[in-house]
Formats: structure tokens, C-alpha cells, sequence
């Protein structure tokens, strides 16, 4: 079978679908992918043997009216150039990871009657995923059916097609995560906590995203001033960002180093004992998929406050706590050192997280499953 994958621009939708195309072609299907040809499409598809096609489309909420207007009018074209897509390469299924840019090509396919299927990362649904919903086939979601009730943006319907599968992350993040030992009862709990305490050491990597760095990068840097802990921290930056950084570690006097962007995310998080980090859906499975907790601070301007609710999922599951920009960076400061005098970062460590280990073999069967029963379709 041959299908359709479209997602674009951010991480959390395109890792996504890069993981759910190998996977597909895994099991002997083709895919091609629809985005809109920025670099971060390109660098996750490029080991894939595929066709990226690129169809100009820009966000509809937030826009003024005239910019709506545009975009409405770029998706009324991106329609016919989806249909024109869909029936020279013969698609068979169409599957959607969110974003605006999903909306045209899931019409294009209902009027070519092409299966739509749809894949949520955060607990809050979006407003493409919301809109296809009712024509998708089965809506995959990230996150367990209570965070989404209690975020109260579940559509009519939803819930009836629609099945938890966790998020799927990159191979990296599953085939180098940790086996880590448990301790066999409360002495040997302390026992490890005294040898830390010994070593007195504690490792910290700091990662404010593509889109949301400037508050960590100004304010987080100060917080570590005057903790008698023998702090070390790796601290992703963000483009444009290193030097100003920089400057303000050198000026607490902490030890930190400092980049732009790391090639290997995975070996930051293994080093450390705790990530700080927004709260973006596929950050927190994939740094919650290598046994480490996280202090999650929220982009404020998420839209529907997505990653507010994505950080009260961590919070209940028991592997990491929130901290909100509203609040005074002093209660952030208050946190971290309760963290770190009370090793809570232990307890994350032993919480295993496998709701997104098989979430792309569970998603891929249950195309194959749902096409193979409607093959007329």
C-alpha cells in the first residue's frame, strides 16, 4: 500500500511522521510525504527513500483577517494540487500529524475517498485534528484519555474512534535508554542517596526549544546562583543565543557549557539527572522514554495552553513537576533545590515510561488492520 503523510514545519509533528514512514516501509509500504519544504522536513526524511511534495500553507489562528483570507484561499488551492498528489501516486491512505496543512490534503482525500487518519502529540486536540475528526477513520493520541477529558477540548465524537498509542519517538531515544536497577528496599534507597550526596555532584540539561528559548535562556542561568551543590549544567541555547548565555553563567560564576543546538540530544539527557524543558508533547516523551524527569516550563502563548496540560500529564504520572512564567523565578529556584536535596530526580529515574516504545508498531498495525478489512475502499 502506498501513503500519504503530511505534516510541517515543528519537530512535533514532523518526528512523527519521519518515525511512522520507517515503520511503514518497514512492512513493505511506500510513502510519500506532503510539508511545506522547510529544513526540518528535509533533514528528518532525508534517509528515507521518498517524495517530499511542498505546498505553501501558513497557520490559520492567531493570523489578522487579512492574513486568514490568505490562507483560506491557499487552501482552497492546496486542495485540487492534494487531489492532483493523490491520484498520480496512487496513495491508497492518507495519515495527518496536525497542523494547519493537514486540513486541504484530509479534504482532498474525503473527495477522493481516500481513509484519513489522524495523530495527536499533545493532550489538548488541535484545531486541524479537530476539524478532520470528523472524517477521520481512528485519531491516534499521545496521551491517555483522563488528561484529555480533563483539558475539556474533546469534540463530539472523538473518543469513539479513536485510540491512545502514546507518541511515536526516534529509534535513538528507544535503543539508548537506560536499564536502571532498583533499589531493593529503603536501605539500599539511601544508600545510593548517601554516595551522591558524597560525590556531590549534580548534572542538569537545559533545552528551551525551537520557539521558545528566550525566558529560560535570560532567567534560568540565574537561578543556580549561591546553591551549595556542585552543580553542572549543558544548556541548549538556541540559534543567535550562545554568547549571551554565556555571559550571564560566566557572570553567576557556574559551570556550564553552553551550545546553540546539540546533534545528539539523546547523550544530554543520559548525562544528566534531570532535564529542564517546555513543554512540547514529543520533548516530554522522548526525554521521559530515556527514564529521566523534567522540570516543565510551559510556552504561555501555546496555543490552547497545550503545553500547560501536556505538563500536568507529566505531573500525575509522577515524572516531573511544572513551573509556570506567571510565577516569580524564586519559587522556580525553590524547586529545583528541592529536587536536588531530596533526590525526587531518583524516583523519576525508576518510573519506566513505555507508552511510546511501541507506539509506531501499534499505530502501523492498526492502519494495516482497518485497510485490509475495507480493501474496497
Amino acid at each position: 500500500m502506498k501513503f500519504l503523510l503530511v505534516a510541517a514545519k515543528t519537530g512535533g509533528h514532523v518526528f512523527p511522521a519521519s518515525v511512522i514512514g520507517k515503520e511503514l516501509t518497514k512492512n513493505n509500504h511506500e510513502v510519500i510525504f506532503i510539508g511545506t519544504g522547510s529544513e526540518i522536513e528535509k533533514n528528518a526524511y532525508h534517509d528515507l527513500d521518498s517524495k517530499l511534495y511542498e505546498l505553501s500553507m501558513e497557520g490559520f489562528r492567531g493570523s489578522n483577517l487579512i492574513k486568514k483570507l490568505q490562507v483560506l484561499f491557499q487552501a482552497f488551492i492546496n486542495v485540487f494540487r492534494a487531489i492532483q498528489i493523490i491520484k498520480k501516486e496512487k496513495i491508497n491512505a492518507m495519515i495527518g500529524f496536525g497542523g494547519f496543512i493537514t486540513v486541504p490534503v484530509g479534504i482532498a482525500c474525503w473527495i477522493t475517498r481516500k481513509p484519513i487518519f489522524t495523530h495527536e502529540q499533545n493532550v489538548v486536540i488541535g484545531s486541524a485534528n479537530k476539524l478532520l475528526s470528523r472524517i477521520s477513520k481512528i485519531t491516534f493520541h499521545a496521551f491517555p484519555y483522563i488528561d484529555m477529558y480533563d483539558s475539556g477540548h474533546i469534540p463530539r465524537g472523538y473518543l469513539g474512534k479513536s485510540i491512545f498509542t502514546g507518541n511515536p519517538v526516534r529509534e535513538s531515544f528507544i535503543d539508548q535508554r537506560e536499564e536502571i536497577y532498583f533499589p531493593s528496599g529503603p536501605e539500599e534507597l539511601d544508600n545510593i542517596k548517601k554516595s551522591i550526596d558524597e560525590k556531590n555532584q549534580y548534572k542538569i540539561y537545559i533545552t528551551g526549544g525551537s520557539q521558545g528559548s528566550e525566558y529560560i535562556n535570560k532567567y534560568v542561568p540565574k537561578i543556580f546562583k549561591d546553591f551549595s551543590n556542585n552543580i553542572k549544567i549543558k544548556h541548549q541555547c538556541g540559534k543567535n543565543n550562545l554568547q549571551e548565555v554565556r555571559n550571564i553563567y560566566l557572570k553567576e560564576g557556574i559551570d556550564a557549557e553552553v551550545s546553540e543546538f546539540y546533534q545528539n540530544p539523546v547523550e544530554q539527557i543520559l548525562w544528566s539527572d534531570f532535564v529542564i524543558s517546555r513543554g512540547g508533547a514529543l520533548s516530554l516523551s522522548e526525554v521521559t522514554t530515556l527514564r529521566r524527569g523534567l522540570v516543565i516550563i510551559p510556552l504561555p502563548t501555546s496555543v490552547d495552553n497545550h503545553q500547560v496540560e501536556n505538563a500536568k500529564s507529566i505531573e500525575r504520572e509522577g515524572k516531573g513537576i511544572m513551573h509556570e512564567q506567571k510565577d516569580h523565578i524564586n519559587k522556580l529556584k525553590e524547586k529545583i533545590k528541592s529536587i536536588i536535596e531530596n533526590k525526587t530526580y531518583l524516583k523519576w529515574m525508576y518510573l519506566r515510561n513505555t507508552s511510546h516504545i511501541e507506539s509506531s508498531k501499534k499505530i502501523v498495525k492498526h492502519l494495516e488492520t482497518y485497510l485490509n478489512k475495507n480493501e474496497t475502499l
